[in-house]
């Protein structure tokens, strides 16, 4: 297939790149200046896809290290690499924003990019590793050195193509691959084609060690790459097993397809939220959609804590008998958050079976028939049982009753939604919101694969 037409579409533009390396420039000369005037010992680098000429087009975020010796005190590493990056926000009018790594950092917005200024430690190798970010300068390195020109393309229909499929960005939101891990699949594989024709062959703990440093025993993941920078480090770390799947599975609908690119562009979908609502209502289930008030905090920790909430909320239904068929959540990310359960059943009986010991055991049987009642034990299998009124017969009663107070311990919630959820939950039909990003969450919900074949 010629990509020519493609690349031309997600390849930045001329002048895209001379916009992005003047304001970077600009950038990294104030710091740099900034730390020479005042007799700070660091280095200023222009790390990441930017650095890297591995950027898409309109995603071309600066990522700014400013980089101290290995001796440096971590404490005055985190103010001073705070205050550079304060001065840096008030230099150019732009509003800094704190996020934590290893250490804190400053991401902020300055025309028209996001920035991120990291201070770090300046190592020269893995084994100098004193925080999680010192690598990435080592990453950079080691991929300006060792891709080719012709394979920054590569690299770039590789992204594309996850992009558009779903299984690009490795923060929690997604689960996906990384760029850097993008980058090393490219110069292991050659090409982008290749990568597609090599992963359909993946299985379970595939391993990729461009070094040869013979330490994937260390890990027990997916997809093991070891990092050239580090060895004592897996790439894919961060990969989940299912977004593993889902860009296999998009490789294989690839290779077969006769509409290659359409992979490469966004799905066509004209979403009428009306059509939508029918399509739930032919599935026959029960819909239960709970809206709640979202704290301000970071992405990378709202999503996990929506994650655990939603998957705890469905374990517990689950646990009492209630069926879930599907479990998902959604958030603007600014104030809203919905859990959504698809029910294949959110009423029962008004009586359940308890379960007691296996007959043989002649302690626990005796102590369960004293508890319930002789009269009322019978037995089912070889277990002791007895029938008691059910507590909740209705899945949104239940809900009720975790969600307060008292209560809502009997579920692991993400601890800062906690008093959100309490305070601020409600139930809602679907339709009462209009946000078009949700109903691209209601649209995906139901159909789920639509994203890996085209």
């Amino acid at each position: 297939m010629d990509y020519k037409a493609i690349l031309e579409d997600i390849k930045p533009t001329e002048d895209e790149k001379r916009e992005i390396e003047e304001v970077s420039s600009r950038l990294m000369k104030y710091l740099q200046d900034t730390c020479d005037n005042e007799g700070i010992d660091a280095k200023v680098a222009l790390v990441g896809s930017v650095a890297k000429n591995t950027a898409l087009k309109g995603k071309s975020d600066i990522d700014i290290f400013v980089a101290f010796p290995l001796d440096t005190d971590k404490q005055y590493l985190k103010e001073t690499g705070l205050k550079l990056a304060h001065k840096c926000c008030d230099e150019f009018k732009s509003t800094p924003e704190h996020h934590f790594a290893s250490h804190p950092y400053v991401t902020t917005h300055i025309d028209g990019y996001e920035v991120d200024i990291v201070p770090c430690y300046a190592i020269d190798d893995g084994n100098d590793l004193k925080s999680a970010v010192d690598r990435t300068i080592l990453h950079t390195r080691y991929i300006k050195a060792n891709l080719s020109k012709n394979q920054e393309d590569e690299v770039l229909l590789l992204k594309r193509f996850m992009a558009m499929t779903g299984t690009y960005g490795s923060e929690f939101k997604v689960g996906g691959f990384a760029g850097y891990l993008c980058e090393l699949l490219i110069l292991n594989y050659g090409t982008f084609e290749n990568t597609l024709k090599e992963a359909i062959k993946w299985q379970y703990g595939h391993t990729i060690d461009l070094e040869g440093y013979g330490t994937s025993n260390l890990f027990n993941d997916p997809l093991i790459v070891i990092d050239p920078t580090d060895k004592n480090r897996n790439v894919g770390a961060a990969l989940r097993l299912d977004k593993m799947a889902e860009f296999i599975q998009s490789a294989r609908n690839y290779i077969f397809s006769d509409n290659k690119e359409a992979y490469f562009y966004p799905l066509k979908r004209n979403l009428v939220k009306e059509e939508i609502i029918d399509e739930f209502k032919k599935r026959n289930g029960d819909l239960i959609a709970i809206r709640f008030n979202i704290p301000d905090m970071p992405l990378d920790t709202l999503h996990p804590q929506l994650k655990k909430t939603c998957e705890a909320l469905e374990r517990k239904l689950n646990d009492e008998e209630f069926n879930v068929f599907k479990a998902d959540y959604w958030s603007d990310e600014v104030l809203t958050g919905v859990i959504l359960l698809e029910m294949a059943s959110s009423k029962l009986n008004d009586i359940k079976v308890n379960v007691g010991p296996k007959v043989f055991i002649n302690q626990a049987c005796e102590n369960f028939a004293s508890k319930y009642g002789r009269e009322n034990c019978y037995i089912q299998g070889d277990f002791l049982v007895h029938t008691q009124k059910r507590e909740f017969s209705d899945a949104c009663d239940l809900i009720r009753h975790i969600f307060t107070t008292e209560h809502i311990g009997l579920i692991k919630v993400g601890k800062n939604l906690k008093k959100t959820i309490i305070n601020t939950y409600e139930f809602l039909e679907i339709s009462e919101i209009d946000d078009e990003l949700f109903l691209e969450f209601l649209d995906d919900f139901i159909n789920p694969g639509q994203h890996i074949v085209r």
